[in-house]
């Protein structure tokens, strides 16, 4: 079993910058994927960017591509979302996901979410 916890989330200014993190505890290894999602409103939710909690290759919807920087810290048990050049577009609640990859090809564990909001 693994729990997430974001945190970071807040009103910003279009251009701003905001970090956003996920605190995981329970059993995360070498071969969780772990993934951060978003749904704006009136939206479906969608894959921002995701990373193998070992590290290694990261990937990014278009959207957020250049902007965002997925990264994680195994000491701390986190995995960070630095999102730059925010547009209100961005405008969302920002989920942490992880996924077993040895054993499931959906993410498994979500979450409670946290609110970005982008001012224009």
């Amino acid at each position: 079993q693994v729990q997430l916890v974001e945190s970071g989330g807040g009103l910003v200014q279009g251009g701003d910058s905001l970090r956003l993190s996920c605190a995981a505890s329970g059993r995360t290894t070498n071969n969780y994927r772990m993934g951060w999602f978003r749904q704006g409103p009136g939206k479906e939710r969608e894959f921002v960017a995701a990373i193998y909690w070992s590290g290694g290759s990261a990937a990014y919807a278009d959207s957020v591509k250049g902007r965002f920087i997925i990264s994680r810290d195994n000491d701390k048990n986190t995995v960070i979302l630095q999102m730059n050049s925010l547009k209100p577009e961005d405008t969302a609640v920002y989920f942490c996901a992880a996924r077993n990859t040895l054993v499931s090809t959906k993410y498994e564990y979500w979450g409670q979410g946290t609110q970005v909001t982008v001012s224009s």
